[in-house]
C-alpha cells in the first residue's frame, strides 16, 4: 500500500511486461500504460522482463524509464522460457496487485481503471478482460469473415473457467502467490503456462471474473494474415495438450471422432466460402496434431513459424 498526500492507504499495480526481440512494440506499449488515468484510486509502475539473453529491450525499458512519470524497472531473465519470465515478473513486483499485458498488445483507455474497478466491486482473486484484433493493415477478405483472430467475450462479472483463462489481459491479488517460489512451472516452455497457472489457482478456490470493459488490442501484422501461420499456429497449439492432464483422455477421444469427421466434411464446406474451409481445416490440424503426439509425434515444435514471403 502507498499513502496518498491525505494519508489514505491506497492499492499498488504492478504492471508486467514480458517481452523478447519487439521492441517497437515494446515501445509504444509502454506509451499507451503510461497514460493510464488511475482515478486516485491506486498507484501503478511498470515491470519489463526481457527474455532475451542479449537484453535487446533494455535500451527502450531505460529510455522510457528516464522521461516518464510512471515508474520502470527493468529485469533480464537470459534463459528463453515464458513461465522463467513470468516468475521473474512477479518476484520483481512488490505491489499489493499484480497485472500482465502481453509485448504485442496494448491497452485501451481505461483499461488498468476497469480491471481494478471490477476487482474491488466482487473482491475476487483476479479480473481478465477481451484481447481484440488490432490490423496493422487491412487483411485478406477470408481473414475478416472467418474472424481467425476474435476472441469469446462474456458480460462483465462472468465466472471465468480454466481453459477460458490467460495472461494478456489479466489483473489479479498478489497474495494468492505468497509463497510459491515458482507461480509459473517452467516444464511448459512456450506455452500452456498460464493455463496451468490458473488451473492450480482455481484449485485452490480462487475465483476470476470478466470484465468486458477493460480492453486490450493485439496487434495483428500481415504476416500472421496467411495460410501457413494459422495452420501453423493449430499444429503447435494441439502439440500443448499433453501438457495438461485435465481431461487428457476426454480431448484425445474427442480428437479421433472428430479428425476423420472434418476430413469428410470439408469437400463439401469449401463450398460455402474460403474462410469457412480454412475454419475448419484449422480445426482438423488442431486435433491432428494431438493425436500425432499421443504417439510421439510433434509436427511444429516452434510457436512462430518463418511467415516471411508466405500466402
Amino acid at each position: 500500500m502507498n499513502a496518498d498526500h491525505a494519508g489514505r492507504c491506497i492499492p499498488h499495480i504492478n504492471v508486467c511486461v514480458c517481452t523478447y526481440k519487439r521492441p517497437l512494440l515494446l515501445r509504444r506499449l509502454l506509451k499507451e500504460l503510461s497514460a493510464q488515468d488511475s482515478g486516485g484510486f491506486f498507484t501503478f509502475s511498470i515491470v519489463v522482463v526481457d527474455n532475451d539473453s542479449s537484453g535487446s529491450a533494455r535500451p527502450v525499458a531505460d529510455d522510457f524509464a528516464a522521461s516518464s512519470p510512471v515508474r520502470v524497472t527493468y529485469c533480464l531473465e537470459p534463459q528463453q522460457n515464458i513461465a522463467l519470465a513470468r516468475n521473474r515478473a512477479i518476484a520483481s513486483a512488490p505491489g499489493d496487485l499484480v497485472a500482465f499485458i502481453d509485448d504485442d498488445e496494448f491497452p485501451a483507455e481505461g483499461w488498468l481503471r476497469n480491471l481494478f474497478a471490477v476487482r474491488k466491486a466482487y473482491n475476487v482473486a483476479g479480473v481478465l478482460g477481451p484481447v481484440k484484433p488490432y490490423f496493422e493493415h487491412e487483411p485478406p477478405n477470408w481473414v475478416r469473415k472467418g474472424r481467425f483472430f476474435d476472441r469469446p467475450t462474456h458480460p462483465t462479472g462472468y465466472k471465468i473457467g480454466m481453459r477460458e483463462a490467460r495472461t494478456g489481459n489479466v489483473l489479479f491479488v498478489r497474495n494468492i502467490v505468497d509463497g510459491m517460489s515458482n507461480p509459473f512451472r517452467q516444464e511448459f516452455g512456450t506455452g500452456g503456462e498460464d493455463t496451468d497457472f490458473f488451473r492450480r489457482m482455481m484449485g485452490q478456490g480462487h475465483v476470476f471474473l470478466w470484465c468486458d470493459e477493460a480492453v486490450a488490442y493485439e496487434l495483428v501484422p500481415p504476416e500472421r494474415c496467411t495460410r501457413r501461420y494459422l495452420l501453423h499456429k493449430a499444429l503447435w497449439r494441439g502439440g500443448t495438450f499433453l501438457k495438461h492432464p485435465e481431461g487428457r483422455a476426454q480431448n484425445l477421444l474427442t480428437s479421433c471422432v472428430a479428425v476423420p469427421l472434418y476430413v469428410l466434411v470439408l469437400p463439401v464446406i469449401s463450398l460455402t466460402g474460403h474462410h469457412q474451409f480454412m475454419k475448419y481445416l484449422v480445426k482438423l490440424c488442431d486435433h491432428a496434431s494431438r493425436i500425432l503426439l499421443f504417439f510421439g509425434i510433434r509436427l511444429v515444435r516452434d510457436r512462430e513459424p518463418n511467415v516471411r514471403g508466405a500466402a
